[in-house]
């Protein structure tokens, strides 16, 4: 090996992807699967307890879905309408559901028939939750009412009638069982309290809220509705903290990280946000295949499970972490140790040596060391190679323009073996972390196989695609000069500040020499 220097594998980065710890986080998921329900998702909601199932209100069934299975494990359709939404209580054994005729039904998860019926609403109920105590529910529905029910007497406790249209989102404190907060298309969000009979803070969103979120400690307010996504300080009187406007389209969702420390909203625009609820800046983002309705997340972040228009219901598990052995192997004593004893300390005189670790060349440096260019060309052109690492062909190719031998390499291949070649160009020279290497290589292939083109219609078809990629990237180049040259022309043309130069004494009675700008 003495002599021959490896090939340095230069790193491309991925221009305009940052990888950061929520990057890292947020895509350890496996691939989706994807369930389909009979209607729009218009409901998802994770059963606080184990084994945490999921309750998923999609037309007039809601299904119970275990966090691993792709069949419901049970099914509750006993609605003379549309299910809007389903909620479980706090020890994951009852769950509460609204529906499109102003009917709200209390379920037990051991069984099938409701236990309790609610009667009240006139009209559709979209928001139902149980309040910290476990023993009422708060509903909200299309008759711009907020009821509070309790669930032993099946009966009606208070009623408020402050908002003046369609009351489509809440949720209630999960410390003080009298607070709970709902959001109207009246463009407001309210915070109640069941000892003054009326609302306590009232909010203006700007947009009809869609859905509201109230962190675990009670001290911050969530709002989504129109494109907007904004905090609110409740501890402050429903002071507004941060506006965000990170969607193109409507936000239907928000749900918060088992930590508390990320914010998750979806939207009709297709895209789940993921912003810090330090800093309030978008950390990640998801895309979906059509506009997304619901939107929850189980314990530890372990499953992601977003509910669509298109009725597709789909759940993310995150990968398992493989397990090291930790069974390590058992060293065999050094030689030392046979010569000068088990408990032998290193004396201060004593000089270590150790021996050189032997470097082994990868099988393309040895086709390169060897010259067997064409071969080495071949390794770095597999599939393997070329999908996941394309860095390394292109530091293969960029090594024999160098030797002045690519050319050679290129020439004399079959079909089979040219469009190989081909593929990885037209697949990578868009890239401009690659573009400058392979447009070289592109055009030693052109100037190479044009004389023989018309002998077979694959490569024809690729190579005529080649060609068309080549001169599009070399017109790009050229309007990117000409850019520059405008650019350099104008910060020519700016002008500039002069400075005049004044002789002013130093403390130690010296002249010096300073410039003032004008």
């Amino acid at each position: 090996m003495a002599g021959y220097k490896p090939v340095a594998i230069q790193t491309y980065p991925i221009l305009g992807e940052k990888i950061t710890q929520d990057t890292l986080y947020w895509n350890n998921y496996k691939t989706p699967v994807q369930i389909k329900e009979f209607g729009a998702v218009s409901k998802v909601d994770f059963s606080p307890q184990p084994p945490y199932n999921y309750a998923v209100t999609a037309s007039s069934r809601i299904h119970i879905y275990g966090r691993y299975s792709q069949e419901p494990v049970k099914t509750f359709s006993r609605f003379k309408d549309t299910a809007y939404c389903a909620t479980f209580r706090q020890d994951g054994r009852l769950l509460v559901a609204g529906s499109e005729d102003g009917g709200i039904q209390l379920f037990d998860i051991s069984g099938r028939a409701p236990l309790r019926q609610f009667e009240g609403h006139t009209k559709a109920v979209h928001t139902v939750d149980f309040t910290a105590d476990k023993y009422h529910v708060v509903s909200g529905a299309d008759d711009y009412t907020v009821k509070l029910w309790d669930i032993p007497n099946s009966k009606e406790i208070l009623t408020f009638k402050e908002h003046s249209d369609y009351v489509r989102c809440g949720c209630a404190s999960k410390l003080n069982p009298d607070l709970f907060v709902t959001g109207s298309y009246d463009h407001t969000v309210k915070m109640f309290d069941a000892r003054t009979n009326q609302s306590v803070i009232s909010v203006e969103h700007g947009q009809p809220v869609e859905s509201v979120l109230l962190f675990p400690s009670g001290g911050l307010l969530v709002s989504a509705g129109g494109r907007y996504v904004k905090v609110w300080d409740m501890l402050k009187g429903g002071q507004l903290l941060v506006s965000l406007k990170n969607h193109h389209k409507t936000v239907t969702c928000l749900c918060l990280s088992s930590s508390g420390q990320r914010l998750l909203s979806g939207s009709l625009d297709r895209k789940v946000k993921v912003y810090s609820t330090t800093s309030y800046k978008v950390v990640h983002s998801f895309d979906y295949a059509a506009s997304i309705l619901s939107l929850a997340l189980a314990h530890e972040d372990e499953t992601i499970v977003v509910g669509m228009t298109n009725g597709i219901l789909s759940v993310k598990h995150r990968k398992s972490e493989a397990k090291k052995d930790s069974v390590s192997r058992r060293r065999r004593p050094a030689y030392r140790t046979f010569i000068k004893g088990k408990n032998y300390m290193k004396q201060q005189d004593d000089i270590l040596i150790n021996r050189p670790s032997k470097k082994h060349l990868e099988l393309y440096d040895r086709d390169l060391k060897n010259f067997r260019i064409s071969k080495a060309l071949d390794r770095v052109l597999e599939p393997s190679c070329t999908i996941k690492t394309p860095e390394i062909t292109v530091s293969i190719i960029k090594e024999l323009n160098r030797r002045g031998v690519l050319a050679n390499a290129l020439a004399g291949r079959d079909e089979k073996e040219i469009s190989r070649v081909l593929n990885f160009l037209i697949r990578n020279l868009s890239q401009p972390r690659f573009a400058p290497v392979l447009i070289n290589a592109a055009e030693i292939i052109i100037d190479i196989y044009l004389p023989v083109i018309g002998q077979s219609p694959v490569v024809d078809k690729k190579f005529l695609l080649l060609q068309g990629l080549v001169e599009k990237e070399i017109d790009y180049q050229r309007e990117l000069l000409e850019t520059l040259g405008m650019m350099d022309m104008l910060f020519a043309t700016m002008p500039r500040k002069e400075s005049t130069s004044v002789l002013q004494h130093t403390p130690d009675g010296f002249l010096e020499n300073k410039k003032i700008k004008s």
